[in-house]
């Protein structure tokens, strides 16, 4: 069994995680009711016996007995960790995988990137490596973080670049919340594309999520449970209760219920690595076959069905049903619509009990209505892992490499070249020891090259299908 380390970073990346470790809490322990520490509990803790002292070896078999996350948390504000220290998650994480500033970079990519990046460099190096010296066979990194502040895209880009220079081999997965257009911080045109310059040369695969098509989901599943047509309650077991067990409306906290998406999304992606399945899927296999071009590893993600998040009582979809939403833009985490795009590749990692054949007849079903390039027709990667989620007969979630994706850079570029163009703001990111005007320059140029690209991709679409040419074998 392979090992993975978290890292989240700024105030999304640490609540996003928060969810995500609950979730993950709940999840084994719905499996495992003895309470024993297994091989599918490894991949993501560790089993520490606290009684031995700080440096307690780890206990390989038997009883639990203090479970740690495998996870490094960064926020140069103390504010949200300090929440999770005085939550009830806080006995899973410990004052050597924390690393906090009390100022906060102040929504600038520069002072997170330039600034905390070099003044933090050696702790986070040393914390990175300790954390993977516990590992028996470290597989990939998760990084969390947002596009739109300043710990998140400088800090968070600042440590893919540290895990590229430190651990080479090791697999790099971003999960990326991008800013809505009517984001509250002025300067996240500019701290969106100079992270994604970092994406584009650093990361190995990158989920990009949008805060638009969270928030579209949330009001769909608060709608489905006010309405009186299913007469459908949240139970108290819900994600989205709070601590006390006291339900709680989707409405006062927006942000909670919104992050519990992004962490169902880890939870399904990582679920092949936690538990048995038929045809597990490994994490590295999904970087092998969905990203065809080093660049183009921006993966569009989709999840069914939605209402385990708000664990409603509702009948849950038939199999046949939930393959076809997962195609919908309903279901789609940022605002796009792959059915109308090119797929490069696209993956289906399906939970609970169903079957390989069921899986192939609705492939077949599917392929039809979707473009693929001419060169990858049959571009489907599949995971079958036998463990459902909570409270849930069979779930899906699709991730797909899709031209699709465009239309969020170049809204991303338009907004950046306004606020450019008038050199707006510009002289908070310049003070910066390090920070240059090309910095800026090279960013946009870095994004316009990542468009063309998918540009010319989407120009083969409709062309003639044409099998590739076999190799010439002399005689």
């Amino acid at each position: 069994m392979t090992q993975s380390v978290v890292v989240q970073v700024g105030q999304c990346g640490n609540q996003v995680g928060c969810r995500f470790w609950d979730l993950a809490l709940r999840e084994h322990a719905a499996v495992n009711k003895k309470g024993i520490y297994d091989e599918a509990l490894s991949s993501f803790f560790r089993n520490v016996d606290t009684r031995g002292g700080d440096d307690s070896p780890d206990i390989y078999k038997g009883k639990i007995r203090s479970l740690k996350a495998r996870a490094l948390l960064i926020d140069m504000e103390e504010g949200v960790v300090n929440e999770i220290l005085q939550g009830p998650l806080r006995d899973v994480f410990d004052s050597k995988q924390l690393i906090t500033d009390v100022s906060g970079s102040g929504n600038n990519w520069a002072v997170g990137h330039k600034l905390y990046g070099y003044q933090y460099r050696e702790n986070i190096v040393e914390k990175l490596r300790k954390t993977a010296e516990h590992c028996d066979c470290l597989q990939c990194f998760f990084i969390i973080h947002s596009m739109g502040g300043g710990t998140g895209s400088g800090l968070g880009t600042f440590v893919l670049n540290l895990l590229e220079d430190e651990f080479p081999e090791v697999y790099r997965f971003v999960t990326s919340v991008f800013p809505s257009g009517e984001d509250d911080v002025i300067t996240s045109p500019y701290n969106s594309v100079l992270a994604m310059k970092e994406l584009n040369e650093h990361a190995d695969c990158v989920l990009p999520i949008e805060n638009e098509s969270l928030f579209d989901i949330v009001n769909k599943i608060h709608q489905m449970i006010n309405s009186v047509k299913l007469g459908s309650t949240v139970k108290h077991t819900s994600v989205l209760t709070s601590n006390t067990g006291s339900a709680k409306p989707v409405q006062e906290k927006p942000f909670d219920a919104m992050n519990n998406i992004v962490a169902n999304l880890l939870l399904n992606l990582t679920s092949s690595a936690r538990f048995e399945g038929s045809l597990n899927m490994d994490l590295n296999e999904i970087s092998m076959n969905l990203v065809p071009f080093p660049r183009l590893h921006y993966l569009v993600s989709s999840l069914t069905p939605l209402y385990t998040l708000a664990d409603v009582n509702v009948p849950s979809r038939r199999l046949d049903q939930m393959f076809s939403d997962a195609f919908s833009r309903d279901h789609q985490l940022i605002q796009a619509d792959p059915k109308h795009s090119l797929y490069l590749a696209c993956a289906l990692l399906v939970r609970g009990n169903v079957q390989l054949s069921d899986l192939r007849r609705n492939i077949e079903r599917l392929k039809p209505s979707l473009h693929f390039v001419s060169w990858n027709q049959e571009g489907w990667k599949t995971g079958l892992c036998s463990v459902p989620p909570v409270g849930h007969s069979h779930s899906l979630l699709a991730l797909a490499n899709n031209t699709c994706v465009k239309p969020t850079f170049i809204e991303l570029k338009d907004r950046f070249l306004k606020l450019y163009k008038k050199k707006a703001h510009i002289h908070h990111y310049l003070h910066i020891d390090g920070m240059e005007q090309s910095c800026f320059s090279e960013a946009i140029s870095s994004l316009s090259d990542l468009i063309e690209e998918y540009n010319e991709l989407d120009a083969t679409k409709g062309g003639p299908r044409t099998d590739p040419s076999r190799l010439k074998i002399a005689v």
